[in-house]
């Protein structure tokens, strides 16, 4: 049984690594002007992923080193997101 939710808890971890990335590389795509903001589907894609990250990022954001432009709390949560699921599969085995 225990196994089982490792498992979920796993394939939760890789669906939000997915989702992370995906939500970084439309803002790219905003952000170089490859598509625009006002594309409807891919506003709405980024919107809902933002309120999705947000609140995870904001207390990554308060503990890191202000950059300037560049935003690294998303690697940082990729890199933790990555750690948990690390050990997760240790203690599987």
């Amino acid at each position: 049984m225990s196994n089982a939710i490792l498992e979920i808890f796993l394939m939760v971890v890789n669906t939000a690594n997915m989702l992370l990335i995906i939500w970084f590389i439309i803002g790219l795509l905003f952000a170089f002007n490859v598509v625009s903001p006002r594309n409807q589907f891919a506003f709405a894609v980024h919107d809902a992923l933002s309120r999705l990250f947000e609140p995870v990022l904001r207390p990554i954001r308060k503990v890191m080193p202000d950059t300037g432009a560049i935003d690294f709390s998303p690697m940082v949560f990729l890199m933790l997101l990555n750690a948990v699921g690390y050990i997760l599969q240790g203690a599987m085995m």
